[in-house]
């Protein structure tokens, strides 16, 4: 385990086995004495709410059970990771935290961001797409969301999915907001897709592993084809990747689901520092998204690929982008990865209307379609992520 202490939550992940929910559970128990609580019993609950009636909660559908244990526990467990067959990886929880800063630039009658992925021209809308975005929840009293098809679930204990801090309702406004505006420029991509907006981020911006695993949940078993995740936590050179991410992913993957995830603000690179790609974007099943300015220039703090471990693998508009923003003042402008991603979220939900695939074949499809640019594809991967 690389996780810093001061990153962590003091709780872990379990990884269980494919198809030893069950058996991998009991095993926990006899090894720690740890009660997991399952959301299969609870659907829909915080895991704060399951946590304080149990030491643990198992999720499910994605194998993953997460738990309390002091020091001994935490041993045995670790041990059980590298001995027994039902218990695959062992981890600690990390924080993570919205990525976006304030910004400005002049845009027209569309967003320069709907114009540089194309989707001011684009004929589908995403409808009949279920796109869901997790994040710090959604103003659910903007009116632009006033007539949408809106599902909402929160993951963080004891707050409602209300957006209390504005990352989310900036986000889901640029993935799935409208096209037209009589406010100002049109800024959604997938404008008639299904918004399910899961709060797994607290007003104050930051979370937990558990709280986007138990809304990546939710997004699965809502059968959400895309899941936009502008959120993570800074890595190291060298970090491993965190195996019980990757392996939601892939089984992500496998029930028809594509994970969507911003690289990660933490570079300088006008200073000549390129950070790595942050967790959980740095898992090779989840699609990282790195950030362009309206020159189509690599954005100064886009993460990129430094080693073998995390790549970036599309570009989107992530700075100067307008999009919907909670209470009186309805709109505003940021930068950061996380505004690139709704790009490509939008973009997919997109695809998705228009095409079959799902999954990795939506995923293709994305990458071969995507506009190349003449930087290097260890900032911008495939390039400049591209609307039907």
């Amino acid at each position: 385990m690389t996780t810093n202490e001061e990153s962590s939550t003091g709780r872990y992940l379990v990884l269980l086995e494919d198809n030893s929910t069950i058996i991998g559970t009991r095993e926990l128990t006899r090894l720690t004495g740890i009660r997991c609580a399952n959301t299969a019993d609870a659907a829909g609950a915080a895991p704060g709410e399951l946590f304080r009636g149990a030491g643990g909660i198992v999720l499910h559908q994605l194998g993953i059970a997460l738990i309390s244990a002091d020091p001994d526990q935490a041993a045995a467990l670790e041990r059980a990771s590298r001995e027994t067959s039902t218990i695959a990886a062992f981890e600690q929880e990390r924080r993570v935290f919205a990525i976006g800063a304030e910004a400005q630039v002049e845009d027209g009658e569309f967003t320069w961001g709907l114009q540089a992925v194309r989707a001011d021209h684009a004929q589908p809308t995403g409808k009949g797409v279920r796109v869901a975005v997790l994040d710090t929840g959604l103003d659910l009293k903007h009116p632009d969301f006033a007539d949408r098809d809106i599902v909402t679930g929160s993951f963080v204990d004891g707050q409602d999915v209300q957006d209390g801090h504005g990352h989310g309702t900036h986000v889901i406004g640029t993935s799935c907001g409208p096209r037209a505006s009589q406010a100002g420029p049109g800024y959604g991509i997938a404008s008639e897709a299904s918004i399910y907006a899961g709060k797994v981020l607290g007003d104050d911006g930051s979370g937990t592993d558990s709280g986007i695993l138990s809304g990546i949940e939710w997004a699965i078993s809502n059968g959400a084809a895309v899941v936009s995740m502008s959120l993570g936590a800074p890595t190291q050179p060298g970090e491993p990747f965190s195996a019980s991410f990757e392996r939601v992913a892939q089984r992500a993957m496998e029930r028809g689901t594509l994970i969507i995830a911003a690289a990660g603000n933490e570079s300088q690179r006008s200073a000549g520092t390129v950070a790595p790609v942050g967790h959980p974007a740095n898992c090779p099943s989840i699609l990282a998204v790195g950030a362009i300015d309206s020159q189509l220039q690599i954005a100064d703090f886009s993460s990129g690929t430094v080693d073998e471990i995390g790549q970036v693998d599309l570009v989107g508009p992530g700075v100067d982008v307008y999009s919907s923003w909670p209470g009186a003042e309805r709109y505003r402008k940021l930068s950061g990865t996380s505004m690139a991603t709704p790009h490509v979220a939008g973009v997919a939900a997109l695809y998705a209307q228009q095409y079959p695939e799902r999954a990795w074949g939506l995923w293709a499809r994305l990458s071969q379609t995507a506009h190349r640019l003449p930087l290097a594809s260890t900032d911008v991967g495939a390039g400049v992520v591209k609307a039907p």
